[in-house]
C-alpha cells in the first residue's frame, strides 16, 4: 500500500496549518490571522499556494481556526488559484498535529507544512524524496548557526580547566516546519488531544519508526516575530522571482 513511488503521475495533496493566533505578531494578528499578513502585495499564505500549485499540487487543506472566516472568505475554493482548497474547523486549539485526525480523505502520502513560511524549497523534490524514502515521516531541515557570546568552559571531574573556548558558534540542523508525513503515521496521534509534531516525531521514535532528514540549504523564513516579518516584507520584494516561480505576478 505504501511502496515507493514518485510525485509525477499522483495527485499531491498539501496540509497547511493556518489556525494558531500568532501571539508574537501582535497587534496585527488582533485583526488579521498570521497567514493573511502581506509582504509586498501578497498574504504570506498566498505565496505558499502559489509555489504548491507551481509544483504540481492540486489539493490543499487549510486547518483553521483563529479569526477562521477570514481566510476562508480571502481564498475560498482556490479556483482563483487554480487549486482545489477544503477547510478543516478546529473548535478548540489542538496543537499542530492533531488538526490531521480531523481531515478525512488524506492521501497514503501528503505534504504538511505551517502556513506562515518563506522559502524557495522546491515543494515536488521534498516529496520525491521522501516517497523514494518511504519512511513515516520526512522532516524538512535548515541549518542554523548559533553564537554563543560568553566563553565556554569545559572542566574535568576534579573541577580543573580543560579547554576554554571563546564565543564559540554552533551549528543545528533545525525542522523548516515543513514534513512529509505516510497516512499510518496519524495512527500515533490520540483523540480528543492537544498534540503538536514535536509529540508526533517522539511517539513515531519511541515506536522504533524510521524518519528521514531533507536537508535544506536554500532560503528559509520562520515568519514569527515583528522583525522576521519585517525581513520577509523586504527579502520578498527585492527578491520575488525566487518565491513566485516562472515569474507569477499578482
Amino acid at each position: 500500500m505504501f511502496a515507493p513511488s514518485s510525485a509525477k503521475g499522483h495527485t499531491m495533496h498539501a496540509v497547511i496549518l493556518a489556525g494558531g493566533k500568532g501571539t508574537r505578531l501582535k497587534p496585527y494578528t488582533t485583526i488579521l490571522p498570521k497567514p493573511l499578513m502581506p509582504i509586498g502585495d501578497l498574504p504570506i499564505l498566498e505565496v505558499v499556494l502559489r509555489q504548491l500549485k507551481a509544483r504540481g499540487f492540486e489539493k490543499v487543506t487549510v486547518a483553521i481556526g483563529y479569526l477562521a472566516e477570514l481566510l476562508q472568505a480571502f481564498f475560498q475554493d482556490g479556483a482563483r488559484l487554480g487549486l482545489q482548497i477544503r477547510y478543516s474547523l478546529e473548535d478548540t486549539p489542538l496543537g499542530t498535529a492533531a488538526p490531521l485526525k480531523l481531515i478525512g480523505d488524506l492521501p497514503d502520502h501528503f505534504l504538511m507544512m505551517n502556513g506562515d513560511i518563506l522559502t524557495t524549497l522546491n515543494f515536488r523534490d521534498f516529496m520525491d524524496f521522501h516517497l523514494n524514502r518511504n519512511t513515516i515521516m520526512t522532516i524538512a531541515s535548515y541549518r542554523r548557526t548559533v553564537k554563543i557570546d560568553f566563553g565556554v568552559i569545559e572542566a574535568d571531574s576534579n573541577g580543573c580547566v580543560e579547554k576554554y573556548i571563546e564565543k564559540p558558534p554552533l551549528d543545528y540542523r533545525v525542522s523548516m516546519g515543513i514534513y512529509a508525513l505516510r497516512a499510518d503515521a496519524l495512527a500515533y496521534i490520540p483523540e480528543n488531544r492537544y498534540f503538536d509534531l514535536p509529540d508526533l516525531v517522539k511517539a513515531l521514535l519511541a515506536a522504533g519508526q524510521k524518519i528521514s532528514l531533507y536537508p535544506f540549504d536554500g532560503y528559509w523564513l520562520d515568519i514569527g516575530r515583528p522583525d522576521d516579518y519585517a525581513l520577509a516584507v523586504e527579502e520578498f520584494e527585492t527578491r520575488r522571482s525566487l518565491f513566485l516561480p516562472g515569474g507569477q505576478s499578482s
